[in-house]
């Protein structure tokens, strides 16, 4: 009889898994078309960060000339160009599949924490508020930091930098999506840092004294993992990915102590 009912428990969960799994990927396709129907709206706000106007460069520009450089950082001009008959279709296809999951994200985590919820008593469902609040606050900022701030410069940098002033850059729409795509969700991975170091602290298995014992150790993987993440190979991007991660790893020594 008991196994009976195991059986059945597992089945009824099992079910309860599918149908939070459905409602889930129903919300992002929603989401998704609605992003492909507006697509001068989500490419508008995709390739932003290619226009010398975008905010970013105006406010580093703002703060050079306070302090006395007249160089516009948006001064620049970079072509994108589209490589292949129907590529320009399937990048609105992904960027519409993507914007739609984003969208589609706090959905995601409230269903993941009604299904588990059950299972837990009230303190660790406290626990699990403040690490899926927490964790998806983080990821988002570190979306954001990655459009605003980090994907802004790599673009600006690499996609003006020549080796002859014969050689112009022409880059790929593809190129230019995969890049945004891969360092967003680098950013927001790694953002995660603080919050697995509160849980871990919380867990027994960390404690401050141990992060700054091996603070050495740690910018060493750090600039290992940063190599490995950057979608490029120069040295600027390495530093602009590896310098959030150090801060964040100072950070989750202040956040544990």
């Amino acid at each position: 009889m008991s196994s009976s009912q195991d059986r059945a428990s597992f089945w009824d969960h099992l079910g309860e898994l599918r149908a939070a799994v459905l409602r889930t990927l129903a919300l992002t396709v929603v989401c998704g078309i609605v992003a492909f129907v507006f697509k001068d709206v989500l490419f508008g706000i995709v390739l932003a960060p290619a226009d010398p106007g975008f905010a970013t460069y105006g406010l580093l520009s703002a703060v050079g000339a306070w302090g006395g450089d007249t160089t516009s950082v948006g001064d620049f001009s970079v072509r994108l160009i589209n490589t292949g008959l129907a590529r320009q279709f399937v990048v609105h296809m992904k960027a519409a599949l993507c914007a739609g999951a984003l969208c589609a994200s706090p959905y995601a985590v409230y269903q993941i924490f009604r299904f588990v919820s059950p299972a837990l008593y009230a303190d660790e469902r406290r626990y699990v508020v403040r690490v899926a609040g927490w964790g998806y606050v983080m990821f988002m900022a570190g979306v954001l930091v990655s459009y605003f701030l980090i994907f802004p410069l790599t673009f600006r940098f690499l996609g003006t930098y020549q080796v002859s002033a014969d050689i112009e850059n022409m880059i790929s729409l593809d190129s230019y999506m995969s890049t945004l795509a891969v360092m967003s969700l680098a950013l927001g991975i790694v953002f995660e840092i603080p919050v697995v170091a509160w849980l871990f602290a919380k867990l027994g298995f960390v404690t401050a004294a141990f992060l700054r014992r091996y603070r050495k150790h740690a910018i060493v993987a750090i600039l290992v993992v940063a190599a490995v993440i950057t979608p490029t190979s120069d040295v600027f991007t390495l530093s602009i990915v590896a310098l959030p991660m150090w801060l964040l790893y100072e950070a989750s020594i202040i956040i544990i102590r």
